[in-house]
């Protein structure tokens, strides 16, 4: 068996990072699991001055950076991977990425809600028939072929770098004006690598599989391009809840459904932030959250009748 985590954190935004604080700092064996140190919704603010403590505004990158540093330092592993998938029945639970599987004692999923519902034409249809969601987990079917990222972000930037060292050309095509990144990051150097500003991909086309997409830009003239997968990194307000394949209870909304202590429909596995569609989405609401997740994952490992609520001696 692999190593058996205490606690499992899938997602590195406030909400996770603060249950890894409090998990490590009660001695529990915790890890976080983070699709992209750049993905998340906080990762994206540009100014925070509202958070309980700061002194002067900061980046939400800034502010994230300090969580994750809180949190490893109190003993808590770090994984940038993206997991794919997850089996939550047994007494330990499995969670499943391309690089390896964890098993834990417990789970704590706080992924977020930047998910979202196909919207371009075609999109839906040819989900995994050349249109996905992960770069890591499908570049190697595409080997020497042409592909395209969309969107704008550093995570799409990222993704659009690993593809290049399996496929012929990828085009990255973005639907603002300029990128969400330092004129000198690494991948725009990659010699594969063909950038598309303010285009808004209309269509994905084919028979069984993607043959090309459609495009617009300001002008609104349409053009096509010829390629064989279509990766999508466009962000939307929707829980990312696709890796759970049915295995929680969701609400109508696919919100992730939990009682005020975090706790989902199955023993062991909680629940926290936006992914639980809370009424108030705010950094101090989501990382209150991840603290009380962790509060029920401790007692949930040590069979506590109550939590205990103060680590410090």
């Amino acid at each position: 068996m692999n190593d058996l985590y205490d606690v499992i954190i899938i997602g590195g935004g406030p909400a996770g990072l603060s249950a890894a604080q409090y998990a490590s700092r009660a001695k529990l064996k915790t890890i976080v699991l983070d699709k992209s140190r750049t993905a998340g919704a906080l990762a994206f603010a540009h100014r925070i001055e509202n958070y309980p403590g700061l002194s002067e505004p900061l980046t939400g990158k800034e502010l994230l950076d300090i969580f994750r540093k809180q949190a490893i330092d109190f003993g808590a592993e770090y994984a940038e991977v993206q997991v794919i998938g997850v089996n939550l029945t047994g007494n330990v639970k499995e969670v499943f990425t391309m690089d390896k599987n964890y098993s834990g004692k417990t789970v704590i999923m706080a992924t977020g809600s930047m998910g979202r519902k196909p919207t371009i034409k075609g999109e839906a249809e040819f989900l995994g028939k050349g249109v996905s969601y992960c770069a890591i987990c499908d570049a190697a079917f595409y080997k020497s072929k042409t592909v395209c990222v969309i969107g704008d972000s550093e995570e799409a930037v990222k993704e659009a770098g690993l593809l290049t060292k399996f496929a012929g050309i990828v085009y990255l095509i973005s639907p603002s004006s300029k990128l969400k990144v330092e004129d000198d990051y690494p991948a725009l150097s990659e010699p594969h690598l063909k950038i598309l500003l303010g285009q808004s991909v209309t269509a994905i086309e084919g028979h069984e599989v993607v043959e090309r997409i459609k495009m617009s830009g300001a002008d609104k003239k349409e053009s096509s391009l010829e390629l064989s997968g279509v990766f999508v990194y466009l962000h939307g307000n929707k829980p990312i809840v696709d890796f759970l394949g049915g295995n929680v209870e969701l609400s109508e909304e696919e919100c992730i459904v939990t009682n005020r202590m975090m706790e989902t429909s199955i023993p062991g596995v909680f629940a926290a932030g936006d992914m639980t569609c809370t009424e108030v989405r705010q950094v101090v609401v989501s990382a209150a959250n991840g603290c009380i997740a962790a509060l029920s994952a401790e007692r949930y490992i040590t069979h506590r009748s109550r939590r205990k609520y103060d680590w410090a001696k």
